[in-house]
């Protein structure tokens, strides 16, 4: 006889499988764009900032865990921070939760929008969807799958700018461009602690089809990249090249994994969630330095 799920199991596993820790990747994004355009707080910036903190997770890393639920089965470190692994009972609510919580949000900044928003927010949510759910699940896609993740992070940026009608730049445009090859390392890290359980499972991704050794030097290459292209920036936005440092020193360890050993790439990508913060206050205070220098 199965044992029916209570209300608290059922918040508790909705609450894990949108990934707290990373909530601030996305509504940080979309927060920092907006107000740096508007220079004002609204009712449109909080609206946005709490659909990028939880719906807009809830609905990227719930439909992940309901699709990927083969794969987590065989993955020791899902069942905390990198992840839920799912009752099956538990699939179909968290899709209705994911969309549900997502609607009244999406409704809002449609009105409040302008086509090419509407534009905008669709691709970033069609790539949040076809990511993992078929028939395109982007994840089993090389490159692709890395390149989609990196949308993810970069798109509520993309949106924040466009609802808020800001006015493109080339170094605005580079600091997207760096933005995207931060996330697209990140991804490829990622997916190479995963390379042993998504080839049980028969999932295809960067690090599978290219192996962990090679997959782990792309990510290197992307994150230098990233510092690279932000040089290029308004000042004092080329001092954000030094946030690319602590990843680089996080990831070189692992430059000659191999596929047998890439779990080991766990413990940096633990440390990877926590960079993430450290990144981010960084990049805060060099938002606050522009804002005084340009208000």
């Amino acid at each position: 006889m199965t044992t029916p799920l209570g209300a608290g199991t059922v918040a508790s596993q909705l609450f894990l499988s949108s990934r707290p820790v990373s909530w601030i990747n996305t509504a940080y994004p979309f927060a920092a764009a907006y107000l740096l355009t508007t220079r004002q707080i609204d009712i449109t910036v909080v609206v946005g900032t709490l659909f990028f903190l939880i719906p807009y997770n809830l609905a990227m890393y719930g439909i992940n865990d309901v699709f990927d639920y083969e794969s987590d089965l065989r993955n020791p470190r899902k069942g905390g921070a990198h992840g839920a692994v799912l009752d099956p009972r538990l699939h179909r609510p968290i899709l209705w939760a994911a969309g549900l919580s997502c609607l009244p949000f999406v409704v809002y900044l449609a009105v409040v929008g302008s086509p090419l928003s509407w534009l905008v927010l669709a691709l970033s949510l069609f790539f949040v969807v076809f990511y993992s759910a078929p028939p395109l699940r982007l994840k089993e896609v090389p490159f692709a799958d890395s390149i989609t993740s990196s949308i993810h992070f970069f798109s509520p940026a993309v949106y924040g700018l466009v609802l808020a009608g800001a006015e493109w730049t080339w170094q605005l445009v580079a600091i997207i461009v760096a933005f995207g090859f931060w996330g697209v390392a990140s991804h490829a890290f990622g997916a190479v602690q995963d390379v042993v359980a998504d080839r049980e499972a028969g999932i295809s991704s960067i690090a599978t089809a290219r192996g962990a050794r090679w997959t782990v030097r792309f990510a290197l290459a992307g994150y230098a990249a990233a510092g690279v292209v932000v040089l290029a920036t308004q000042w004092p936005g080329p001092l954000a090249a030094i946030a690319a440092v602590p990843y680089l020193i996080t990831v070189w360890p692992y430059r000659n994994v191999t596929d047998a050993g890439a779990a080991a790439a766990t413990r940096g990508w633990a440390r990877f969630l926590w960079l993430n913060q450290f990144a981010g206050f960084a990049v805060t205070l060099l938002l606050i330095w522009y804002w005084l220098l340009t208000s």
